[in-house]
């Protein structure tokens, strides 16, 4: 098993769904893909399982998908 990665994931918008960030990140080659992962996979969001890819993530949540890693999701709005 490889090592769990853990990382910063800045968004230009006030959120990002469960569903984009699967996506972005590379977890999932499509947006089409992350019904089905979530379906098979129990990704936490704030230490909660959930497995809803429309879940809105916004700045300050945190995420985890087992066996690839930790996502912390912060705002470049403001930051700028």
């Amino acid at each position: 098993m490889g090592e769990i990665v853990k990382k910063d994931v800045f968004i230009d918008s006030p959120y990002i769904t469960l569903g984009q960030l699967l996506k972005e990140e590379s977890i999932i080659g499509s947006g089409g893909q992350a019904k089905w992962f979530l379906r098979e996979t129990t990704v936490n969001v704030n230490d909660e399982p959930d497995n809803r890819r429309g879940r809105k993530l916004y700045d300050g949540d945190h995420v985890e998908v087992p066996d690839v890693g930790l996502f912390f999701i912060h705002s470049k709005q403001g930051n700028e």
